[in-house]
C-alpha cells in the first residue's frame, strides 16, 4: 500500500448457508483477523499492534491489555476452552515469537524461543500449537507444546508452507502449500504424515480453517496473477467453502482484502458463520 493511501476497514459476519453479510464495525483505522469466542458473543481482532474485543452485535471496541507486547500481529487465537489466547509479537527482538496471555488480558507468557514464529492452530485438547516458522531460510509447520519445550517439524519440503490450522477432531491439520508451483489447500494427519492436496484450481489459496462441526473448510483465494508466496493486502479476493465429505467449493463471497481478512480461525461456534475483514482505500 503506498504510503499516501489511507486505508478503512469494515469487520463484518457471513452465514455461510444463506450467505447473508452483516456489518458489525467500520473504523478508518487498518483492523485485521478477527477471532469468535467459543461462547459465541465477542470478536477479537488486532490494529496497530494491540489487541481489540467487540460485541458480534457492533458497538464499540475495548482494548485488551497485553503488557510489554504492542507489536501484535495477525496471528493470534483463543483457546478451545477460552480461558486463554496466543499472540505473536515482535516487541522482543523484532521477530515475531509466541506467547500466551489470559483471555481478559495480562502479561504475556513467551512460549517459542525461535523466530520468526507465527501461530495458526490450537490442537482440540488445549495441548498443542500449530505454527507456521523460518528456519534456516525455509518456511514450514512446526507444533509445540503450550507450556513451550521443543518444537517439531512436520513438513519439509523446497517453499511456503503456512496456515496450519487442527481439524475439531485432533486428526488432521489443514494448511497451506505452494510445493505444485501455485498456493494450495493440504491437509495432513498431526505427526506430519498423509500429506495430500485438497485444492487443484488457478487461484493461490490460502488460509483453511475447519469449521467446529467438521463438515465445512473456509479459505481466501487470491488470483494466479498473485504470487504463490504472497498473501498481500488490497487485492481482489474471494472466501471459499468446501464441504469436506464430497469436496465441492463454492464462493461465499468477493471482496476487496488479502492480508487481514481472514488469517486465522474465525468460524462461530454453532459452524454458521464466518468472521472476516474486507477493506477499501479512502
Amino acid at each position: 500500500m503506498a504510503q499516501n493511501e489511507e486505508v478503512s476497514s469494515t469487520l463484518q459476519i457471513l452465514n455461510v448457508h444463506s450467505l447473508k453479510q452483516d456489518t458489525v464495525y467500520h473504523t478508518t483505522s487498518h483492523i485485521e483477523a478477527p477471532n469468535w469466542t467459543p461462547d459465541g458473543n465477542t470478536l477479537i481482532y488486532n490494529s496497530n499492534g494491540l489487541l481489540y474485543k467487540i460485541s458480534v452485535q457492533g458497538g464499540l471496541p475495548e482494548l485488551i491489555p497485553t503488557g510489554f507486547a504492542k507489536r501484535i500481529n495477525n496471528d493470534h487465537g483463543i483457546s478451545p476452552d477460552g480461558t486463554q489466547m496466543v499472540i505473536s509479537d515482535q516487541t522482543k527482538t523484532g521477530k515475531s515469537l509466541i506467547y500466551s496471555i489470559p483471555i481478559e488480558g495480562g502479561e504475556p507468557r513467551q512460549i517459542t524461543s525461535l523466530g520468526p514464529s507465527y501461530w495458526h492452530g490450537w490442537s482440540p485438547d488445549g495441548k498443542r500449537l500449530a505454527y507456521c516458522a523460518e528456519r534456516n531460510g525455509n518456511y514450514d509447520i512446526y507444533t509445540i507444546p503450550v507450556e513451550g519445550g521443543t518444537e517439531t517439524r512436520l513438513t519439509n519440503t523446497k517453499g511456503l508452507d503456512d496456515g496450519p490450522d487442527y481439524s475439531p477432531d485432533g486428526k488432521y491439520i489443514y494448511f497451506n502449500s505452494e510445493r505444485t508451483g501455485t498456493m494450495q489447500i493440504w491437509r495432513m494427519k498431526t505427526d506430519g504424515s498423509e500429506q495430500e492436496q485438497l485444492t487443484t484450481d488457478e487461484g493461490n489459496d490460502w488460509f483453511p480453517h475447519p469449521s467446529p462441526d467438521g463438515q465445512w473448510l473456509v479459505y481466501i483465494s487470491f488470483k494466479k496473477e498473485v504470487p504463490a508466496g504472497l498473501h498481500p493486502a488490497n487485492k481482489e479476493v474471494s472466501l471459499q467453502l468446501m464441504h469436506l465429505e464430497t469436496k465441492k467449493i463454492k464462493t461465499l463471497t468477493h471482496l476487496f482484502g488479502g492480508q487481514g481478512t481472514m488469517n486465522v480461525p474465525s468460524w462461530s461456534p454453532d459452524s454458521q458463520y464466518v468472521a472476516f475483514v474486507s477493506y477499501r482505500l479512502n
